[in-house]
């Protein structure tokens, strides 16, 4: 059955239905609505801190006033305007519009929403907003394909997940992406003063004030989601009594509850510990404590942390500082072993201990070429003295024989081979201890030259 946002596009199917959009979005939103509804833009220039799509001659403003565009995917992060915009573009362009969220939708409801805008295509496309289009799955994704090829439905996807991992590719290429971008302290707090005058849709009626110190502080403490510091702002407003001074003191509470944006499995969760590897391997330790806090603050599990530390000690620090990788494995072992949040210690330890190390890739790098040289080349057979020797077998064969046990030669260099043709895979950086390991392998090489010219 169609929701309730849909029962008069559904109830009503006449062309006057159809070239308006009034029934979907009233002009004047009910009071009970949360102030962050009430406040949604009605028009473009309303519409804060996404410049970028806005501005005079950008190509957004330019499809809306030629009423051509096709579909449109919106991409940002939580309270950034994502529906704003399908409203805005449903009220400007007089388009029938139909409100569905992906994760209460299902495939019955979507053939009813796509059978009705086939049945009404004669007196124009509908427009269709798909909240969360992420959390379609690929077949629901492809139900929508051939009513927006056919342009019976112009699609409005909006997502807070990157599109090019989330939405299917044939529908992608069909769509205009448009990313934006969190909002400005400063964007968050003009709203916020705006809701405190206005009489019509916003908190005006109840005369409270506030500083713009304390807005700005309010936007910040909400992270550019402008939907969350309305709502937040209403309710400290609903709490004071009326012609009040809203005041730092209002604040301390949120302060307190603040709750990190930190979506675990999904992008945010990659876009940080990527941050944080990048920290460690360009020996930030600030931008690195920093990740890692926000990584905690958000509830990361230590353990995925950690586990990511002994990489990071092996692929970017390696012999460099060889303590990093110990001390990484340590970190990992504490997280088990104590628990949060005193584990946290741990993980700062490992962390500012990696940053601020000396970096070498020569593991990953000799690793690397160990691989390509098995995989490209013939594979070398083990030379006959470096082979086992156990077994009358072995020994009939000649394995071991000719071995020199590296203990009885001057620095242990005996000047055995142990491949049948050398390689050079290992090419130590000149940085922290391994510069040591550097001047030690060429000091042996020269010795073993030294010695096989002898013989």
């Amino acid at each position: 059955m169609p929701s309730a946002e849909q029962s008069d596009f559904f109830g009503d199917t006449s062309a006057a239905a159809a070239r308006s959009s009034a029934s979907s979005l009233p002009a004047k939103p009910p009071a009970n609505q949360p102030l962050a509804a009430r406040m949604r833009p009605r028009t473009l220039p309303e519409i804060v801190g996404q410049e970028q799509l806005t501005a005079p001659g950008a190509l957004l403003p330019r499809l809306i006033a030629t009423n051509r565009f096709g579909s449109l995917i919106f991409y940002g992060p939580p309270g950034c305007g994502k529906t704003s915009f399908a409203e805005v573009i449903a009220r400007e362009t007089k388009s029938r519009f139909v409100r569905i969220n992906a994760v209460m939708s299902n495939v019955a409801e979507l053939r009813e929403i796509l059978t009705t805008a086939r049945r009404t295509s004669g007196d124009g496309p509908t427009l269709l907003f798909i909240d969360e289009l992420h959390r379609f799955n690929k077949s629901q994704q492809d139900l929508l394909l051939p009513d927006v090829e056919e342009g019976h439905v112009r699609l409005i996807g909006a997502t807070t997940h990157n599109p090019g991992f989330y939405v299917n590719p044939p529908l992608l290429s069909r769509s205009h992406l448009f990313r934006l971008e969190p909002l400005a302290t400063a964007a968050v707090a003009s709203v916020m003063k705006r809701a405190l005058a206005d009489m019509e849709r916003g908190l005006g009626a109840r005369g409270c004030t506030a500083d713009d110190a304390v807005l700005a502080d309010l936007a910040v403490l909400c992270d550019g989601d402008l939907r969350r510091a309305l709502n937040s702002l209403e309710v400290i407003v609903l709490s004071l009594p009326e012609n009040s001074a809203i005041t730092a003191t209002e604040l301390e509470a949120f302060a307190r509850e603040r709750r990190i944006r930190y979506d675990a499995d999904e992008d945010e969760h990659y876009d940080t510990i990527s941050a944080f590897i990048k920290s460690c391997r360009g020996s930030d330790p600030d931008a690195a404590m920093y990740w890692l806090a926000k990584m905690l603050g958000g509830g990361e599990d230590p353990r995925f942390i950690a586990r990511r530390l002994v990489i990071l000690a092996s692929e970017d620090v390696g012999l460099a500082d060889a303590l990093a990788l110990p001390l990484a494995v340590a970190a990992h072992h504490a997280c088990e072993f104590v628990g949060l949040p005193e584990a946290e210690y741990a993980l700062a330890h490992a962390t500012l201990h990696i940053a601020c190390a000396p970096k070498s890739n020569s593991v990953t790098l000799a690793l690397a070429a160990a691989k390509h040289a098995v995989s490209s080349q013939p594979v070398q057979s083990v030379p006959l003295p470096v082979r086992d020797k156990g077994g009358q077998a072995s020994k009939r064969a000649g394995h071991g024989k000719g071995y020199r046990y590296s203990h009885d030669y001057p620095e242990n260099i005996s000047g055995q081979d142990y491949l049948e043709t050398p390689l050079a895979l290992y090419e130590p950086k000149l940085l922290g201890p391994e510069a040591k390991i550097a001047e030690r392998l060429a000091r042996w090489k020269e010795l073993k030259a030294q010695i096989q010219a002898k013989r």
